[in-house]
């Protein structure tokens, strides 16, 4: 009897916020639905999403889930939260960061589309702020791993500290002259 191999795992989390996220649900659900549900298993955490009506959904994971689901994925895609992204660097993971906008009601203001840019910039993480480029990233990491680059701080006490200069860069306020 053949056995076949078991998919590989696509973990998407939108975090905790509030606020929905329902457009990377509906992204997610597209895909899914456009043939990739053959080729791979999908868990979505969805908060106060919509469920995916094409992937195992739930509303919220205790860490050890999330830490789990971190280690058994082959891929993961994520919004843009400090914390989820640290969860998958310490996982070993670069995530596909789609981040939350604040035009489109996903959040309070857009420090998620700023951090995510400024990660990037330092190869990270990969942005994905359209729905194609979120396809396209999803297939590549599915097909071969992203590998993270080198100078990933080693401890979460690190990526804390790093975070709080980029937050601090990213927000500072230039000082008009008098």
């Amino acid at each position: 009897m053949r056995v076949e191999p078991t998919k590989p795992l696509l973990f998407v989390t939108v975090g905790t916020d509030h606020h929905p996220f329902d457009r990377l649900v509906h992204w997610l659900d597209a895909w899914l639905e456009s043939g990739a549900q053959k080729r791979v298993r999908c868990l979505l955490q969805h908060g106060a999403s919509l469920p995916s009506s094409a992937a195992r959904s739930c509303d919220f994971l205790g860490y050890d889930e999330m830490e789990g689901a971190f280690q058994e994925a082959a891929a993961v895609v994520c919004h843009g939260g400090p914390g989820t992204i640290m969860l998958a660097a310490e996982a070993g993971k670069v995530p596909i960061v789609v981040p939350r906008v604040r035009a489109l009601g996903e959040h309070v203001d857009d420090h998620q589309v700023l951090f995510g840019r400024r990660l990037e910039h330092e190869r990270r993480i990969v942005l994905a702020e359209t729905e194609s480029r979120f396809r396209l990233m999803v297939e590549r990491a599915l097909a071969a791993p992203l590998a993270l680059p080198q100078g990933i701080p080693p401890s979460s006490a690190e990526a804390i500290r790093r975070f709080e200069e980029i937050v601090d860069e990213l927000m500072a306020v230039p000082k008009v002259a008098r």
